[in-house]
């Protein structure tokens, strides 16, 4: 802990409290709506991205959080994520790295839905393609649009909507906390994936505005 802080069991038991009342949630979500409104859009979004991430699990992680992604090669745990079009985050899930990105999507979407009701249109990659999508047509009125390479794409090409779920995953990376997962619970994972987002949006609301610009 920094030395001006208080002391180690002090500082979490105030984080504990804040994750278990929803309160790091309820704080990044007022500030996402500021950067919104800053941006000249609607504090609430209409439209998201969906996608997920593979990470590293330290040994602080617990056998029964934690898998192996096969097709990324990577044991640990798998992050979920919904943003909104300036890759701002709206909803996450952390689950072992052995879940498939479709299984977790049903219980990230119902919480989209149920925390944004305007949200119509969702973008996401290959790996939710399926009954998913008409799952979501039929039961969250959601319209799940599957973005794919197609055959004549070589080497690395950027796609259209799922960059920016991809470019929020490197704002996050760039935090050493998330460089790996270190926490025995999810929940506490999810809270420490919504901090840096904090930091970023707070930035970004205290820069001056660009000349012109109302």
């Amino acid at each position: 802990m920094p030395a001006d802080f208080p002391a180690w069991g002090r500082v979490y038991a105030f984080f504990r409290r804040w994750r278990e009342h929803g309160l790091i949630a309820e704080f990044h979500d007022r500030l996402r709506g500021k950067v919104r409104e800053r941006e000249g859009r609607e504090a609430e979004p209409t439209a998201g991205i969906i996608d997920a991430q593979s990470v590293r699990a330290a040994a602080t992680v617990p056998a029964a959080s934690r898998g192996y992604d096969g097709g990324k090669k990577v044991p640990g745990r798998k992050r979920h994520i919904v943003t909104d079009t300036l890759g701002l985050l709206l909803v996450v899930a952390v689950t072992a790295a052995n879940i498939g990105d479709r299984d977790a999507a049903a219980g990230l979407l119902t919480r989209l839905r149920r925390l944004h009701r305007d949200i119509i249109p969702v973008w996401a990659d290959g790996g939710y393609t399926g009954g998913l999508v008409g799952w979501c047509r039929d039961k969250l009125a959601l319209t799940l649009e599957i973005v794919k390479r197609t055959d004549d794409m070589t080497g690395f090409v950027v796609l259209p909507r799922r960059w920016v779920a991809e470019r929020t995953f490197a704002w996050l990376m760039n935090s050493r906390r998330l460089a790996r997962d270190y926490e025995a619970l999810p929940a506490t994972s999810e809270a420490m994936i919504r901090w840096p987002m904090v930091t970023r949006m707070s930035r970004r609301l205290a820069r001056p505005r660009a000349a012109g610009r109302h």
